[in-house]
């Protein structure tokens, strides 16, 4: 089987899929990611689907927007 290469995604240093910190490069680049995750700086969003939420979401905004 092949060995996959790939960059890492904090410094996009070339590393392959058999180093000891896949998929980065090093520690420090695992931890600085890491850290950005901590501090907000990465998000995962998706589409609400939620019927009741979505309308709870948008008397907020109207609350909002009328103070």
């Amino acid at each position: 089987m092949a060995t996959k290469t790939l960059r890492c995604p904090t410094c996009r240093t070339l590393i392959t899929e058999k180093g000891d910190d896949f998929p980065f490069c090093s520690d420090r680049c695992r931890r600085i990611d890491l850290g950005k995750w901590a501090s907000g700086d990465y998000k995962i969003t998706s589409p609400i689907l939620d019927p009741d939420l979505l309308e709870d979401l948008e008397r907020e905004q109207q609350r909002k927007y009328e103070n």
